[in-house]
């Protein structure tokens, strides 16, 4: 089969999770004989190519890239439904001949990639990496920092989220200065909207984003999620398409993990050094640790946010903590070699990271935050531990406890391990291209 695969971003410039899925799905898919192709995009603001659609050879895939700084951003809708796109996806599609479409995220292709596939009667599937699909910030987190289960009836708990991250002076002054009116002005503009659809456009179109989602999903035949609490989630906010829940893959050599005896305690964190993904909870909590008993090494780009790089620089000042800058993928393994445990305090709903995946196949324990897309992974005190998300005591009470214990690493590194395998993976993604194309 010829398998066009649609991913927001890829290698080499980005590679995180949903790239580094894409990737493996790709290879393996080409390992069994197929020939998958990669439809990628170039984020607007980045250096402009010389023709909208150009293309690349990665690690043996072929690669086509649209570039989005020919179609700007006019509006919100352009984010999730792009009109200008359609000709661009017809003309590709029409020239590729895809026996099947697999999106493994829409955000630069937009639903509008949707409808181009189902008017070509290509069978289309997908893999939710995120909450894209309903949720305005992708992160199920509310305006005020807190979990958000959706957009309610009204969509009114959405606009707080646009106001917050909107770059106009306006807004970032009425949520630094008056938080709390941050949902009387929401509500204000649901109802604005009626009266001046040009003047509250954004308005119009984050309100209607959820519906028009929901419209264009249902051109799936079948959605992959890789945990019980996506799937359900999705489930709960309309979704009527088949899901099946395929774990992801990690390829790891699974040798036996080398303990050592007493102190100190290695903790590290891997990952995007961002606010949402809690790295100055775990430096608040491992300052508070006795001195010289644990270090803490942070492994991760340090350019994403100076002004909290800023920060955490400070606030690790006196204690144990290394910033390790990145490394290449595929020293994955000889880092969590040096680690008794990963740490994951994230403040949003994870799902299924690779990291804590790999960390597992390398019998490395976790200590993960709260959060049901990584809890479903971990049994407490056999492969990590749990935490209350957003709480730095509640951390800190779980580093003191194995610091009070530092053998029960020595043991938690026997009785940790994840098994599937990038193979297994995909073929159960072939069952579920099987069935989608018996149906068509």
């Amino acid at each position: 089969m010829r398998i066009a695969i649609f991913v927001h971003c890829f290698f080499p410039e980005h590679f995180y999770g949903t790239e580094t899925y894409t990737l493996n799905l790709a290879k393996q898919l080409q390992v069994k004989g197929h020939e998958p192709i990669v439809i990628s995009a170039i984020f607007q603001g980045k250096p402009k190519k010389e023709e909208v659609v150009s293309s690349y050879t990665y690690d043996g895939i072929k690669v086509y890239c649209i570039d989005k700084n020919f179609f700007p951003h006019k509006r919100v809708k352009d984010t999730y439904y792009q009109n200008e796109l359609r000709q661009v996806f017809y003309d590709l599609l029409q020239e590729l001949k895809p026996d099947l479409v697999h999106v493994t995220h829409l955000i630069n292709h937009t639903a509008v990639l949707l409808e181009v596939v189902y008017d070509l009667k290509i069978p289309m599937v997908a893999t939710f990496t995120d909450f894209y699909g309903f949720c305005f910030n992708c992160k199920l987190e509310a305006s005020d920092g807190s979990l958000c289960k959706g957009p309610n009836r009204n969509r009114t708990n959405c606009l707080p989220c646009y106001l917050k991250a909107a770059k106009q002076p306006f807004y970032k002054n009425l949520v630094n200065k008056y938080p709390s009116l941050i949902p009387v002005y929401a509500l204000a503009l649901y109802y604005a909207r009626y009266i001046s659809s040009k003047c509250f456009g954004y308005a119009v179109d984050i309100i209607e984003r959820p519906d028009i989602l929901a419209r264009c999903y249902t051109s799936y035949k079948a959605v992959i999620a890789p945990t019980k609490f996506l799937r359900d989630i999705y489930i709960e906010n309309g979704l009527t398409v088949p899901v099946h829940l395929i774990r992801f893959g990690i390829d790891l050599p699974r040798l036996p993990k080398q303990g050592r005896n007493g102190f100190p305690v290695r903790f590290g964190f891997i990952g995007q050094i961002l606010h949402h993904k809690g790295t100055d909870i775990l430096i608040d909590a491992f300052s508070r640790l006795p001195k010289g008993k644990a270090v803490l090494n942070i492994y991760g780009p340090e350019h994403q946010e100076p002004l909290y790089m800023e920060k955490l620089k400070l606030m690790a000042k006196g204690s144990d903590v290394f910033f390790m800058g990145t490394f290449p993928s595929e020293k994955i393994a000889e880092v969590l070699s040096t680690l008794d445990f990963l740490v994951i305090p994230s403040r949003w709903h994870e799902n299924s990271p690779l990291v804590l995946l790999n960390a597992l196949a390398s019998h490395t324990p976790a200590i993960v935050s709260e959060g049901k897309g990584m809890t479903e992974f971990i049994e407490e005190g056999k492969n990590g531990y749990v935490f209350p998300m957003g709480s730095v005591e509640g951390l800190e009470k779980v580093l003191k406890k194995i610091l009070d214990n530092p053998e029960c690493s020595r043991e938690m590194f026997k009785t940790t391990e994840y098994l599937q395998t990038n193979e297994i993976m995909v073929e159960d993604v072939l069952s579920v291209y099987e069935s989608v194309l018996k149906g068509s």
